[in-house]
């Protein structure tokens, strides 16, 4: 199980762009798929983004697509969340995630591995 990191939080105006980071321990980096999760106060947690394992494929939850870009350098065992755009309704305690397989997963609950989270908050 590898041990994640996450860094690049913090306040934003709206409009705005941030890049979360998801930095891996490990040496089977390239064997994980990647996730990001995010909850807001008082809301149920949402899936964002995911990628596969040599970053070719990935996928977007339907509130951020075309706005956010999920990549990863398994050489620097690092993904990175590009957030463009950013709206109030971003505002939320994001989490990446690791999950060993091929298959690009889209629920919490398929997921082991977890990293402590960032505050993202978007103002008005």
């Amino acid at each position: 199980q590898v041990q994640l990191v996450e860094s690049g939080g913090g306040l934003v105006q709206a409009g705005g762009s941030l890049r979360l980071s998801c930095a891996a321990s490990g040496r089977t980096f390239n064997s994980y798929t990647m996730g990001w999760f995010r909850q807001a106060p008082g809301k149920e947690g949402e899936f964002v983004a995911a990628i596969g394992w040599g970053g070719e494929t990935t996928l977007y939850g339907d509130s951020v697509e075309g706005r956010f870009t999920l990549s990863r350098d398994n050489a620097k065992n690092t993904v990175y969340l590009q957030m463009n755009s950013l709206k109030p309704e971003d505002t939320a305690v994001c989490r990446c995630a690791a999950s060993r397989g091929r298959v690009i997963k889209t629920s919490p609950t398929m997921y082991a591995c977890w990293a402590q989270g960032t505050h993202v908050t978007v103002s008005s």
